[in-house]
Formats: C-alpha cells, structure tokens, sequence
C-alpha cells in the first residue's frame, strides 16, 4: 500500500508518499518534502491568509515532482491519496484539498481527507503498526488540547483552551518583546539565559476544577510587567522618558534589557509549562491512564519535552513525543493517519469538503 499526502493548512506547503508493504513491522517514508513559508510571513508579523494560499499553488507542482521522483515512484503507483481538510485556513485548505482530489480522479483511487489535528496526535506513534490508548497532549499554535484517545478515529476531547492556544501565546509575547516572527522558537532561545523565577507570572485556570486551559492572561501579565520602568529600563535616559510620558502604554523598546528579556522568556515558558504539566497529569489520573504523548508545533519546546519526561519518569507513566521534524506542520504525519485509516476501511467522498474549523470529536 502506497499513500501519497498533502497538507496545505496554513503556512507551510508539503508533500509525503508512505509506503506499506506486507510482512514489514511498519510503514517505510519514501518522501518528505516540505517548503517553509515564514520568510514571506516574516514582514507581516503573522500568516497572511492570501499569501499562504497563493504561495501553495506556486510551491505545490514542484514539491510533487520532487516527493515522487525521490521515492522512484509513479503516480500510477499510488493506492490512494490524502490530504489535511481542516482545521485550518480556507484559502489554504482548499488548494491541497482540491489537488489531491484531482490526483485520485484522475488515478481512479481512493481519496481521505484528514484532520489536521488527528495528524499530531498519531505522529508520536510514527513508524509503527498502529497506537495504543494514551492521553494526548497536542500544543500548537493554534491549538492546545488534551484528549482521551482510545483508538484510531475513537477520541474524546478532555480539555482545550478557552482563549489563547500555548503557540498563540508565543507568538505574542514574542511580538510585545520585539521578537521576530514566529517567536516561540525565539522565546525558547532567550529562556535559556534567563531565570525563570525572576517573574511570578499567573498560571491561569490551575485550580479551574476542569482540564480546559487558558493562556490570555499570562499574556497580558507580560504586557503590563512591560510598562513598569523598573522593570525595564536599560537606561538613564530610557527611564527619564518613561516619567516625561506617564500615559504611555508601553516602555519604549529601545530600552529593554537584554537580560531583562531574557528571564522573563524564561518565567514565561515555565509558566506555560508548569500549566500544561499538572493538566497532563491530572487527565491522566481522572482517566487511570499510563501513557502520555506529546505533539503539535510547540511541542518542539526542549525544556517542555524535559519537563514532562522527568514528570512521567517520576510518576511510572510512559511518554511517547514525536520526533522534531514532525512536531511542525508535515505531510508525512496526514500520511501515516490515512494509512492507519485505510487499513481500517475508511475513504472519504469526493464531494466532501474542507471545513477550517474542523473538530477532532
């Protein structure tokens, strides 16, 4: 079985082909080839979803082409085709969407649309012949999530954010720091010269009696311990000005300290990380769970992935976290949710469509 995948869902345009054989221990990647975006989105401070869409159809014939000359494999040797239909932005969607369909016309295969979503929460399990049941922890820029996945297509959601996702809440502070875009890969790199007790950032909805999360109001505790020249002025003249424009909202950014910058980067992250943690570990004594997986883009963060190993360790529950290179957005993880798919009997319809809000259960 040969499974060629597409996921255009918001900025990054990529393309997998994942083949089965039998009598093999797992599925075997022939291709993986994936075209970053962020150069263009870099100036906007964020994803423009026109844009996005427009640099999808220019990348996609060419990353095509080079998934199946790499794997050595015709398109008339594909079994069936896949791609991601939501969640996401329409715009984007809508080309991956569109293409794969066209492909599996045209080869007279089945096509399968799958959920973005479902592709982080199956990619820890990449590689293998199938997946246990696990409390999942997806955390991505646009999502924060914990579900209770029994098996594959069997989830039910547990908890998930009520405002800001954790990646959202990276991005932000990112920006009110004067950090490029994307700024959670920024904010990680800072952290690692800061002290992350110098700031007693809220760790919101802690003792909220539920698993949901919420991570807007950390946010806004950065913004306002911005505006305090104490906190950051660099110097002399940086703090005279503050006391000349005491209505000003913010501090001017030409007078953050580095140092400054950096712990609060650290306190920052650990307080995302300190929430994500006792939720995880709450889920998974409600459930009577003993296995933990990790996912999504922030799920990138090292010292997020430290944290919860040591807590799994100490606790004798197993941690399973998908590898880096497919924490971010990837075809090779919507492929391998097809295949698990598709040897269940599932296939889509072709007159299915995208839907940018598409919920995982």
């Amino acid at each position: 079985m040969t499974i060629l995948a597409i996921e255009t869902s918001c900025d990054e345009t990529a393309v997998s082909i994942l083949r089965r054989r039998n009598r093999q221990p797992g599925p075997e990647l022939l291709a993986s080839e994936v075209a970053s975006q962020i150069a263009e989105h870099e100036k906007f401070g964020g994803v423009v979803p026109e844009v996005a869409s427009r640099n999808h159809l220019a990348q996609l014939p060419h990353l095509l082409e080079r998934a199946t000359t790499s794997a050595k494999v015709a398109i008339t040797e594909i079994d069936a085709f896949a791609a991601t239909s939501g969640p996401g932005l329409a715009s984007s969607l809508l080309v991956g969407n569109s293409t794969a369909k066209g492909l599996a016309i045209g080869a007279g295969k089945p096509f399968l649309a799958i959920n973005h979503l479902e592709g982080h929460l199956l990619s820890p399990f990449f590689g293998g012949d199938g997946i246990a049941p696990n409390i999942s922890l997806i955390v991505s820029g646009g999502h924060t999530l914990l579900v209770k996945v029994r098996g594959v297509g069997d989830y039910e959601i547990l908890g998930r954010t009520v405002d800001d996702a954790a990646g959202e809440a990276f991005d932000k502070v990112a920006k009110l720091l004067d950090l490029v875009y994307p700024g959670g890969p920024l904010i990680e790199a800072r952290a690692k010269n800061g002290d992350p007790k110098k700031f007693d950032l809220p760790r919101s909805m802690l003792n909220s009696g539920d698993l949901n999360f919420s991570f807007s109001g950390l946010k806004t505790a950065v913004r306002y311990l911005l505006q305090k020249p104490s906190v950051t002025a660099k110097r002399e003249d940086a703090e005279e000005s503050c006391k000349r424009n005491e209505n000003a909202r913010e501090v001017p950014r030409f007078a953050r300290d580095d140092s400054v910058v950096n712990d609060l980067c650290a306190s920052f992250q650990q307080a995302v990380i300190d929430v994500l943690r006792e939720k995880s570990l709450r889920a998974l004594r409600q459930t009577n769970s003993h296995t933990l997986t990790l996912s999504g883009g922030v799920s990138r963060n090292r010292a997020l992935r430290e944290d919860l190993r040591a807590t799994c360790e100490k606790n004798g529950i197993e941690f399973l976290v998908a590898e880096p290179w497919l924490c971010t957005d990837n075809a090779a993880m919507i492929a391998f949710a097809a295949m698990l798919r598709l040897q269940n009997g599932a296939q889509s319809s072709l007159a299915d469509e995208i839907d940018p809000n598409l919920a995982l259960a």
